[in-house]
């Protein structure tokens, strides 16, 4: 098994990416929060790579001071549920001895859609925007079409916000779900969007509109991280 290489961020655009898993942790506290990034690093860069199917992982502070999200690339479902047949896994066993009481919200499911962003843009993201958007009842249609009309809104902005870098679109695999990771150059470049007229990062154009009042659409939560840790299966 090969061992673990700690990088500045994941390829979200790797064509052998089949399933996300994303999942939030509560620590409590900032000071737990951070204890338990280091608790993380440490039990990761400790071991070998721990799967083949898992092509990266990456750990996220939230800007409440307390929450982590957690974003991996893996090759497919089989790959994951095969980690998980292995029982507990050691590393997490050793962050929850070197800080107990974090609190595991749940893990969701994705599949990648689409991506946007400039070609040989080199600056790297200070934040990471998540756009959680629900529908009422499943419907994979629904979802793409959602995402598709984010696109078409995009290519005929004429004012979009000057800080964002990337928008990765993931489609939950129950079909009630879209997962937007958006890679920004500062949290601060992304609150001034939101404060921009209209009060989020598009324009108030027509197509803009339909994205924010399409049929089925039941919510759409905006948090924001700072990416603290990203681990790959170091090649060669």
């Amino acid at each position: 098994m090969p061992s673990v290489q700690f990088t500045s961020r994941p390829d979200l655009t790797r064509p052998d990416t089949g399933v996300v898993k994303v999942s939030t942790w509560d620590t409590g506290t900032p000071e737990r929060q951070a204890r338990t990034v280091e608790a993380v690093r440490a039990a990761w860069g400790s071991r070998e790579w721990p799967h083949p199917g898992l092509l990266s992982y990456t750990v996220h502070t939230g800007e409440d001071g307390r929450t982590l999200l957690h974003h991996s690339q893996w090759t497919g479902e089989d790959a994951y549920q095969d980690f998980a047949r292995g029982g507990r896994d050691e590393r997490n066993a050793e962050i929850d001895a070197a800080v107990p009481g974090v609190e595991r919200l749940g893990i969701a499911t994705f599949e990648p859609y689409r991506s946007g962003f400039a070609e040989g843009d080199v600056r790297e993201p200070g934040c990471v925007v998540t756009v959680d958007i629900r529908f009422v009842g499943p419907d994979p249609q629904r979802q793409r079409e959602w995402v598709d009309s984010v696109f078409e809104a995009i290519d005929s902005d004429p004012a979009l916000a000057p800080g964002g870098i990337s928008a990765h679109f993931h489609l939950g695999t129950d079909g009630t779900r879209v997962l937007n990771y958006a890679e920004w150059e500062t949290a601060r470049a992304h609150a001034d969007a939101l404060a921009a007229p209209g009060g989020s990062v598009g324009s108030p154009t027509p197509q803009w509109d339909r994205v924010r009042n399409h049929p089925g659409l039941a919510s759409s939560t905006v948090r924001r991280w700072t990416p603290v840790l990203s681990i790959a299966a170091e090649l060669g």
